[in-house]
């Protein structure tokens, strides 16, 4: 007994789920249809993008509790590690929300900017002031230079993450405006006079929140 093309063992029509999204026969005026497979990685990166958004505000308070000076349990250091690693999951979200706008490109440069700051910030964080880094030829009177150059750098790829959030078109531009202020702050580093950085933290802090409550509500939640 054979079985029919266009039925199942069970004798039901076949249903078959359309290969492209928009349509269930792409042809060739549907060029801009993408397949199912990528319009699903597109979904679970524009997801990641929104959830890891509000890892920005979190990394804002604590940037900013860092620059009060005041005495933690678990350390100053600890606390600006945990701050600059969720500002660095916060930059990678953003730059994911704007992988599908106009200022794509923007967003990216940002995002490279910015790691490759962490990545000089990071090491130099964790030596202390009077201590060089000799075989890497930074002597103990350069290392504030070098700390401040790395701070410069992290400042610079907010201020491309702020200007492309500013030009989108996707979120409230007046996220970018905060991401830009607070970028001076985070470019001129911890050395800058006491209420710049603080100042800074909170407007960070604004913009943070802004950008997680909006990009939330891009998209209907999966």
């Amino acid at each position: 007994m054979s079985i029919s093309q266009h039925q199942t063992a069970s004798g039901r029509p076949l249903r078959v789920a359309p290969a492209w999204v928009g349509g269930a026969r792409p042809s060739a005026a549907d060029d801009h249809l993408l397949p199912v497979r990528e319009a699903v990685w597109i979904w679970s990166v524009r997801r990641y993008a929104r959830n890891a958004l509000w890892a920005l505000p979190a990394g804002a308070a604590l940037y900013g509790w860092s620059t009060l000076g005041i005495a933690t349990p678990p350390g100053p250091l600890v606390v600006e590690v945990a701050a600059g690693w969720l500002c660095t999951v916060a930059m990678v979200a953003l730059a994911g929300l704007l992988a599908g706008s106009r200022t794509r490109r923007t967003a990216v440069a940002g995002l490279l900017v910015g790691l490759a700051g962490a990545a000089l910030w990071l090491p130099l964080t964790a030596l202390p002031t009077a201590t060089g880094v000799e075989p890497v030829g930074v002597p103990a009177g350069q290392l504030r230079t070098a700390s401040m150059v790395a701070a410069a750098v992290v400042g610079a790829g907010w201020l491309l993450l702020g200007w492309a959030v500013l030009r989108s078109r996707l979120v409230n531009p007046a996220d970018g405006v905060l991401l830009i202020l607070a970028a001076v702050s985070i470019g001129a580093g911890s050395y800058a006079v006491r209420p710049l950085p603080t100042v800074g933290a909170l407007l960070l802090l604004a913009a943070g929140m802004g950008l997680a409550w909006t990009g939330s509500r891009l998209i209907p939640p999966s």
